[in-house]
Parts: structure tokens; sequence; C-alpha cells
């Protein structure tokens, strides 16, 4: 039972863990914080809160469980907010994509990654965002990945287990580094491919024509397009390394299929499809 919840960014994703613990009693209070005061409101106002505050600092007292779902960007001024307000016992745990980044931000705010701090990823989330989005099933039969150090409190990493647990979720452990080369081919590289293909057919002079006459599987393809530029942004930037190799990597599978085109090179194209269609059935039947 978490007795006092602090929720940093009452968003889709910090909203809906709200809600997720409410919905099964493992919440006794939950105080949210955020930048814009319409948002919280609205979270007040749908039960996904009970109290806000606009001020990490104070949004944290009293708390035995934090949970930070800001932008990357903001994490390192949100850890230096909360420095010195936490109670004692209590845990910090995290929702964003990109984990090596966080560990830098604690050790630049602390001067080490506090014992307390367990760095998160649920994978989990939709194209919408702000409070209205959260919705209390987003992480049912979903994965969330922590990322412990060494130095971290075993404890505080079974509270957040079973935190997680107590909303449907799976949750494993992987090093940070790997979560972050993992994330960039299967997260970080499909959001950059979708942004990219919008952006060049919204740059062509048959735009309208082009948008008109898209059907369903543009739709399915783009969708993630309509997420959130800032966070994606924040994301990108602070998993460079691994996400920039995985877009060279696809580049030259692009290459690829442009020649195999070229050459009419229809059997090639056939295993190619085949290959991928086995695969994807594969992940999709759970084998």
């Amino acid at each position: 039972m978490i007795e006092r919840l602090a929720v940093i960014g009452v968003g889709l994703i910090g909203g809906s863990l709200a809600l997720a613990l409410k919905a099964v009693g493992a919440v006794g209070e939950v105080v949210g914080c955020g930048r814009t005061l319409a948002n919280l409101e609205t979270a007040r106002d749908l039960g996904i809160v009970d109290r806000y505050h606009r001020d990490p600092g104070t949004a944290v007292a009293g708390a035995d469980m934090v949970f930070v779902a800001v932008p990357l960007g903001q994490i390192r001024s949100v850890f230096a907010a909360i420095r010195g307000h936490l109670a004692e016992g209590a845990v910090v745990t995290d929702g964003a994509s990109v984990k090596g980044t966080v560990i830098d931000d604690a050790r630049a705010v602390f001067g080490q990654v506090p014992p307390w701090l367990v760095p998160g990823h649920p994978i989990a989330g939709t194209e919408h965002s702000g409070a209205k989005a959260a919705f209390a099933e987003l992480y049912r039969r979903r994965q969330v990945i922590l990322t412990p150090l060494e130095s971290t409190d075993p404890g505080a990493v079974r509270r957040v287990e079973a935190m997680w647990r107590r909303c449907g979720a799976k949750v494993d452990r992987m090093p940070p580094g790997h979560h972050d080369e993992v994330l960039a081919a299967t997260s970080h590289l499909p959001h950059m491919l979708a942004f990219g293909l919008v952006d060049l057919l919204a740059r062509m002079r048959e735009n309208d024509e082009i948008f008109r006459y898209a059907a369903g599987g543009f739709r399915d393809f783009t969708r993630i397009a309509s997420s959130n530029p800032e966070m994606w942004r924040d994301i990108c930037l602070a998993n460079r390394e691994a996400l920039g190799a995985m877009l060279r990597r696809f580049a030259g599978e692009l290459e690829g299929l442009a020649s195999a085109l070229d050459a009419e090179a229809g059997d090639e194209l056939y295993a190619i499809f085949s290959r991928a269609k086995a695969a994807r059935d594969r992940w999709i039947s759970g084998e």
C-alpha cells in the first residue's frame, strides 16, 4: 500500500499510474505536480489526483513514493527541486524512455545515484497527452523495465516492482545501457520514421491530394506522429548515439529495397516481405 504518491507530471503516463493504483485500492492519496495549472485542475476534477502543487519540492513532502513523468529535458530540474524535500524512506522512480540521461542527471544533482532512485520505463502509451488522456487500464499486460544500479536499494526496487504489478504490468530488469539500445530499435526509431514520413509528405507540393487519399495503412503507420513533439525531441536527443546507429542501419535497408526495385528483383522483395511477415506474426502471437 502506498500511503501518499506524488506524481510529477500528470499526463498520460503519470495520470494513468495514479488511476490504476486507485482502481485497485493500492494508494491512499495522490498529489499531483506540473507546469500547467489548467491540466492540474483537470486532473483533480477527473479524480486522478486528490490535490496538487506547482512546486515539486512541496508536492513530494510526506510522500512515500514519487513518480517522475516529465519530458527528459525537465528531469534534472525536477531532481534539483525535490532535493532535500523527500521524506525519510521515500522511493523515487520515473517513466523516462532513456535511462542513461536519467542516471546522469541524478549524478549531477545528488553527486551520485541515490539508493532510493529506481530508474524505470513503462513501455506503454498512446499518441495523446495530458490528464484527459489518462486511463486506468494503460499498463495492464504491458511491460515495465526497471534499470537499477548495483548501488540501488533492493528494498526500493521491490517496492517499485510491486507498484507496477498492482497496475497489471509485467516487470523486467535490464542494464540501463542495454535498455537504451533496445528502445532505440523498437520505439525511438519507429517514431523518427513516422515523424519523418509525415513531414516529408506535408512538404510536397501535392500534399493535399496525398493526405486526401491516404488509407488505413498510412493512418496506422503514422499514428505515433501525433505524439508530443517536445517529449520526442528530448528522447531522440538523449538517446542520439544508439538511435543514430539504428537510423543509419535502417537507411542501408532502404537503399537495399530501392536497389531491388531498380533491378526488378521480385524474388528478393518477396523474401524480405516474407521474413518480415513471419517475424511480426510470431511477435503478435507471443511465440
